[in-house]
């Protein structure tokens, strides 16, 4: 760089020793086509790029020109002060501390997550949230962050339930029944099993098996469910289940004293009773349809530990891949050594922290 700005220099001096051999009218025509040449330029390129050393020769001869002839330049006083300006700033360079220290990009998170799973929060409840969990920050940051990520604040917000938020709701007060039946390898004959599932928490409540399910038989199953639940029975309020002619008047009858009211499905429509059906599907995918049932007494046994299993241990997408109700505490994710623990000769596996 410092070599070019030697030669530009020495070509302006060299330039003007032959400028000032020639005559008036030779010098004149050449500024009438320069300056045309330079019009021209400004027309296809308004912002040409210069270097230091074109920067620094204009800065030195820009002076000996008159005044108005230096606003018609490439480069005007404003310009030479921006660029003194800018080596003074760049030369001394000073921590700038003033003001309020930035937001730590977790808690922006945090609070656009709480706006945005919170409808009728505002301002000053999500500060408050935020208290709690030992962060202060101010309404008025929260306000910036809510306005720069495009939320708008909690009377505008959009404040009507979903379906989804709605049925997510009403799932913890509903229980789902039904029958799936298991043909023993011996015997050949059908054996039905009748279960009962917690919507809410995916809980499922084996209540009995038998090779003629009647109306009798079932009342009985779902009484023995009711003393099973106890003080829990008030939580619900409806149990869907099929038309089927197990489900007779005694049975509404029995959950009608305990102010749970019976919902039947429309005919021939299983998805109604979906959370149901997909009980009965992984049941037959992950135990029945991979082992012989050789008696109804090895069914109760072998759905025991399966239950045992779907109840305390086994993940549920629903529930963000969380048992239902676990039985063992969660292991530390940098646990060195975990222990294989199989069920039904194998065919599910449970792990957990050895000792």
């Amino acid at each position: 760089m410092a070599v070019r700005l030697l030669y530009l220099i020495f070509l302006r001096r060299a330039g003007l020793l032959v400028l000032l051999s020639r005559s008036s009218a030779s010098k004149n025509a050449e500024l009438l086509v320069l300056r045309h040449e330079v019009t021209v330029l400004r027309r296809s390129n308004p912002k040409p790029r210069l270097d230091w050393a074109d920067r620094a020769v204009f800065a030195a001869l820009v002076r000996l020109l008159p005044t108005g002839l230096r606003l018609h330049r490439l480069v005007t006083p404003g310009t030479i002060l921006r660029w003194h300006r800018r080596l003074v700033a760049a030369k001394w360079t000073y921590p700038h501390r003033v003001g309020r220290p930035p937001i730590d990009d977790a808690i922006t998170r945090l609070i656009e997550r709480m706006a945005t799973e919170n409808h009728n929060w505002g301002y000053k409840r999500i500060q408050g949230e935020l208290l709690k969990l030992g962060h202060q920050v101010s309404a008025s940051t929260i306000r910036r962050i809510l306005k720069r990520a495009r939320i708008p604040p909690a009377p505008d917000r959009h404040t009507d339930t979903s379906w989804r938020q709605f049925l997510c709701t009403q799932a913890s007060t509903i229980l789902a029944c039904d029958f799936f039946h298991v043909d023993c390898a011996l015997t050949l004959k059908r054996i039905y099993v009748f279960f009962v599932l917690e919507v809410g928490s995916r809980y499922v409540h084996i209540l009995g098996t038998t090779t003629s399910p009647d109306g009798t038989w079932t009342t009985q199953q779902v009484r023995n469910l009711v003393i099973d639940l106890g003080d829990r029975v008030d939580e619900f309020r409806f149990l869907v289940c099929d038309r089927a002619g197990q489900f007779t008047a005694s049975f509404d009858a029995v959950l009608t004293d305990v102010g749970i009211t019976t919902v039947k499905i429309p005919p021939r429509c299983p998805r109604a009773n979906c959370y149901a059906e997909r009980f009965v599907r992984t049941v037959r995918s992950e135990l029945t349809d991979r082992m012989l049932i050789l008696s109804q007494r090895h069914l109760r046994a072998v759905l025991a530990d399966y239950v045992r299993h779907y109840n305390g241990r086994r993940p549920h997408r629903s529930r963000e891949l969380r048992p239902s109700r676990p039985t063992h505490p969660a292991a530390p994710l940098n646990s060195q050594w975990i222990k294989r623990q199989r069920l039904l000769g194998g065919l599910i596996n449970e792990y957990e922290q050895a000792a």
